[in-house]
């Protein structure tokens, strides 16, 4: 996987831009916004920040390695985790908090993960 991180960093994103622009769509249809927060997580932590990455794995194939899949995986696992806890909360369920915690934890994680690849991807 790890040779291939970008374009699986950048097929994903594309998913999660359809599944944002899909949940847009339904919350317009129905007049209920209430899963906005939902929807804007996908849309900017799922399309947008997992196509810069895919872009970045692509400018720099040499920090395509064990680094880049593990952020990959914890990028994922916490966005879904953070966007199912979310709007459990919005829906009256304050008992899903720890798991948007987790989620928002993994989600830094993963990011910390990108930044080193970053600062030793970009050496000069």
């Amino acid at each position: 996987m790890s040779d291939s991180i970008d374009r699986v960093f950048l097929r994903i994103a594309v998913l999660y831009a359809l599944t944002g622009i899909c949940g847009g769509i339904f919350m317009s249809a129905s007049h209920d916004h209430s899963l906005m927060p939902v929807h804007a997580h996908w849309l900017l932590l799922g399309w947008v920040s997992m196509f810069l990455y895919g872009l970045f794995y692509k400018l720099y194939p040499a920090t395509k390695g064990k680094l880049a899949v593990t952020q990959f995986w914890l990028a994922n696992i916490g966005l879904i985790v953070l966007s199912v806890a979310v709007g459990l909360i919005l829906s009256d369920r304050p008992q899903a908090e720890p798991g948007a915690a987790i989620g928002s934890l993994l989600i830094l994680a993963g990011m910390i993960v990108f930044a080193v690849n970053v600062f030793r991807g970009t050496k000069t």
